[in-house]
């Protein structure tokens, strides 16, 4: 029905009946989008767009096998976990089995939110505390629990506004934030920040529960933490007697490509006691999982509140996230996610070489940032020169998104069966837009400065025009 009602009438009924809030991409002129295959989705024009930013479309959109798998269920049963189930407890081992041995106890939910929320829940009800540590630029979900911990979202409020058990510490960015590249140690610099903090709050009468941090930040700006840091941090708020929540909402399921897992970047010592996952999980299927360790589980039985979720767990989404992590095996989307990412982020740092806008590129597999700045000194975060980015690559049909506190950083985290080819041609485009940028941006300066020096330049206007 959706794809033979006429554009308009589908924007105005947006516009009628769905929450202004709700924001849309390229609000001047959406997209309207009716099918979707792999890396590529289409308008109601039969229109094919390359897909760089859908995350949740992991092993591709609409991928015949995950299909399949959720359709057959749905034929036969689909009820809540009171009820024996082996699709349950067969998804349960085959996702431990990616995981350290420590991480062994599953809670499904619904969504990544629903994860973060009931991690923290687990947190507080395991150390009886209730202060928690997030990072700046953090971005956990959209319950009230986790826009407290998202400074991402509520970056604009008055201290008095916020949560004051909630404490934010430094990103740790080596680009852009507080300690950089150049530093001699930064893993222990950004950790010593939160032991900092860990100290501030006891003075005050806190008591940490959890510092929870997404494993590579995605709303913050792409940010890749250096090697060490989570398990300084985990050390120091260990002994404040919390615990370590990894959040791999966004970045889990083999996207970083050497690993599985994004906070195992960190190295094998690493262990967090909470992991949430959830958008790739279910390639589009509302799905999410908490894992944790059994002390932690046991702790949170102990409270004696039973924990009941009418749709996590059931056998349609267990048997898609099944069919899922066959997909990532069997088409070895992690190896892809590694070579194609490799070769992505070698094509931009020539751009890098080659425009001065392109600051910094960063990231690891499919999951890959590119900042552009005025000034590569200053660091003036070129946030107009991004959205041109965005806005002329969509002309080209090519789906690309920027983000960062400053919206300046250019967001590749694409369906893993994103190709070479698909790297030359978005990268190919970005180079075109970004010599065209400069150009502009040279003719502007140069018309203002003869604006500024008076009519004797009318002559230097004129060839500008030419």
């Amino acid at each position: 029905m959706s794809e033979k009602m006429e554009k308009r009438q589908t924007m105005y009924l947006r516009k009628k009946h769905i929450g202004p809030s709700c924001k849309i991409f390229f609000s001047h002129d959406p997209i309207k989008m009716v099918r979707a295959k792999g890396q590529y989705m289409f308008d109601e024009t039969g229109r094919r767009y390359l897909d760089c930013i859908n995350n949740v479309a992991h092993v591709g959109h609409c991928h015949p096998d995950v299909v399949r798998a959720g359709a057959e269920q749905m034929e036969l049963l689909n009820t809540n976990s009171r009820f024996l189930h082996d699709n349950l407890v067969l998804y349960a081992q085959r996702l431990q089995a990616t995981l350290p041995d420590r991480l062994s106890v599953c809670y499904f939910v619904n969504s990544g939110s629903e994860a973060n929320d009931l991690a923290l829940r687990l947190a507080w009800q395991y150390t009886g505390h209730k202060d928690i540590i997030t990072l700046e630029n953090a971005y956990h979900g959209h319950v009230s629990s986790l826009i407290d911990i998202s400074p991402y979202k509520h970056h604009q409020l008055s201290d008095a506004e916020r949560n004051q058990s909630v404490h934010v510490a430094p990103s740790p960015d080596v680009y852009r934030g507080k300690y950089r590249a150049d530093h001699a140690d930064t893993a222990t610099a950004y950790a010593n920040e939160v032991k900092d903090m860990i100290d501030r709050v006891h003075d005050k009468g806190g008591k940490i529960a959890a510092v929870m941090a997404e494993s590579l930040q995605s709303c913050g700006g792409q940010v890749i933490p250096p090697v060490g840091y989570f398990q300084q941090v985990a050390e120091h708020v260990r002994k404040a007697g919390g615990v370590f929540i990894a959040d791999e909402v966004q970045v889990g399921f083999g996207r970083v490509g050497t690993h599985f897992w994004a906070f195992q970047l960190q190295g094998e010592d690493f262990v967090p006691d909470i992991v949430t996952m959830g958008k790739p999980i279910g390639n589009g299927h509302p799905m999410s999982c908490v894992v944790t360790t059994v002390e932690v589980a046991q702790a949170f039985t102990s409270s004696g509140m039973e924990y009941f979720n009418t749709f996590g767990g059931n056998p349609v989404s267990c048997a898609i996230g099944l069919a899922v992590l066959d997909v990532i095996v069997k088409e070895d989307l992690q190896s892809n996610a590694l070579r194609v990412g490799q070769y992505l982020s070698r094509l931009l740092e020539k751009q890098r070489s080659k425009h001065p806008l392109v600051g910094d590129v960063r990231g690891c597999g499919l999951f890959v940032g590119l900042e552009l700045v005025r000034d590569r000194v200053k660091l003036t975060p070129a946030t107009a020169e991004a959205q041109e980015v965005i806005y002329k690559l969509k002309e080209q049909q090519i789906l690309l998104s920027a983000d960062g506190p400053h919206r300046n950083v250019l967001k590749f985290k694409p369906p893993m069966c994103f190709t070479t080819e698909d790297a030359d041609l978005v990268v190919e485009k970005i180079d075109h837009i970004l010599t065209g940028t400069l150009s502009a941006a040279l003719s502007r300066a140069l018309l203002s400065r003869c604006e500024r020096a008076g009519s004797h330049c009318l002559l230097l206007q004129s060839s500008s025009k030419l």
